[in-house]
């Protein structure tokens, strides 16, 4: 696997968007307490472990994500020039766009199913809760810690689950570069704790920071497990968690569970 390969960019681009986009709201998150869904003193309250433990744990995660990418590619073989950006055996540009587009759409409901299943059923199982899904619920906020789970949760659900929605849905390398680093950012958006406004993933999804948000409370610890993209499967096993946004006296928002 050469350096600059398709491959090898996608493995380390979601990482890297991953840093840079976390930090980035990790920095906007010390002016913006107007948008914020958990005051500082309620972080400092909630945030059951110290930063530096969770980038230990999230740069371990990133890097089992990074051997069972590098063992799925060799599998697979080298699929740099795949059908999807093979423009003459498509025939058209167009054509070529629209069998990426299909391609993430299939990855998208490839994914949500397969971390809808898991992450509910680390709930439903009380050791498997105890001894390690807990380990992400140590956490309300920040951002850099979307990816901070136990290390078995993190190869089960996030890693396993987006090697097979690669796999599945038949898209090169380099298509995945870009479908991972818009999982990854939307994963890192919905940890974030900030409502800012015109955020695209608050007008194209309805599963965003509230929705995820409202998980990570007491009341609905045992809804709206979807992630990271659709609201769908919680709709289908009734375990959707409507929620209503409320200004908070002293600045920012709540989201409060309906029921």
């Amino acid at each position: 696997m050469e350096f600059f390969s398709d491959e090898a960019l996608a493995i380390f681009v979601p990482i890297l968007v991953y840093w840079v986009y976390s930090g980035m709201y990790m920095a906007l998150g010390q002016s913006m307490d107007k948008y914020r869904l958990h005051s500082r003193k309620e972080e400092d309250s909630k945030n059951l472990v110290s930063k530096g433990e969770v980038v230990k744990g999230v740069l371990l995660q990133q890097l089992v994500q990074a051997a069972v990418s590098a063992v799925v590619f060799m599998l697979r073989g080298d699929s740099s020039s795949t059908v999807a950006y093979d423009e003459e055996a498509q025939g058209s540009t167009w054509h070529s766009y629209l069998t990426v587009a299909w391609q993430f759409a299939v990855a998208m409901i490839v994914l949500d199913g397969w971390m809808y299943m898991w992450h509910r059923y680390m709930h439903l199982n009380r050791f498997l809760y105890r001894h390690i899904h807990s380990w992400h619920h140590r956490l309300v906020v920040p951002a850099f810690g979307s990816q901070y789970n136990h290390p078995i949760e993190g190869l089960l659900n996030d890693t396993l689950g987006g090697a097979l929605a690669f796999v599945v849905s038949g898209m090169s390398p380099r298509a995945s570069i870009f479908f991972f680093s818009l999982s990854t950012v939307k994963g890192v958006d919905d940890h974030c704790g900030l409502l800012l406004p015109g955020n695209v993933f608050h007008l194209c999804f309805w599963n965003n920071t509230a929705y995820h948000d409202v998980h990570h409370q007491l009341r609905g610890s045992r809804f709206n497990f979807s992630q990271p993209f659709f609201v769908t499967w919680d709709k289908v096993f009734g375990t959707h968690m409507p929620y209503l946004l409320e200004e908070r006296p002293g600045g920012g928002f709540e989201a409060r569970p309906m029921r």
